[in-house]
């Protein structure tokens, strides 16, 4: 939480709540199933919370309130879940394939008491709508991952990958499913000072 709170120092009493209540409640599903690996448990807030708030940073801008995000291969709800305590006023959709990560995000949700959010267990193309962000944690490389959401968001994507980007940016744009002109890349090493940081980056790809 220290972290957390070292990033986000204006959090309301609530959030606060929020976020301290995290690591319960996924401690307690991993005694169950293992949504999150066990090892990476001691970092949780770290690898998983504050990795997934580097969106917020740039959302505060993108983000309005009412405005729609789906959250896709959300698996036990991240990033979703973090982004739903940093933004009350948007609505996120969590959707993923396999039906017991969504089983946990859907009761981390609730205990929580995000009412801001919706799980649904699908595949991107069977939703059948489109919203006005699209944000995703590594589910795939970028040439699988941008056919599966191209008609499923109005203003943007932002994706959050670690590692070398050039080759598979190069792929996605040599089959066309990218536009150089409208996309960059933002490294999260220039927000969080944590080692763990160092190759993780940020792709937001606009309309």
């Amino acid at each position: 939480m220290e972290e957390i709170l070292k990033y986000f120092p204006d959090l309301t009493p609530r959030q606060k709540e929020q976020f301290a209540a995290m690591k319960p409640l996924y401690d307690d599903w991993n005694s169950k199933i293992n949504v999150i690996s066990r090892k990476d448990m001691d970092g949780f807030y770290t690898h998983h919370v504050l990795h997934s708030l580097a969106i917020a940073l740039i959302g505060k801008s993108r983000f309005e309130e009412g405005c729609t995000v789906l959250d896709l291969g959300t698996g036990g709800g991240f990033p979703g879940i973090p982004l739903a305590v940093m933004f009350p006023d948007v609505k996120f959709t969590l959707c993923d394939s396999v039906g017991k990560k969504i089983k946990v995000a859907q009761d981390v949700a609730s205990q929580l008491g995000l009412e801001n959010v919706i799980c649904v267990n699908a595949r991107a193309e069977s939703l059948g709508r489109s919203f006005d962000w699209v944000v995703s944690r590594a589910v795939t490389s970028l040439d699988n991952f941008l056919p599966w959401v191209k008609n499923s968001y109005k203003k943007g994507v932002i994706y959050l990958k670690g590692g070398d980007l050039d080759e598979e940016i190069d792929r996605a744009v040599g089959k066309k499913l990218l536009n150089p002109k409208f996309f960059t890349i933002i490294e999260i090493s220039d927000f969080f000072n944590q080692e763990w940081f160092s190759e993780k980056k940020m792709l937001i790809i606009s309309r």
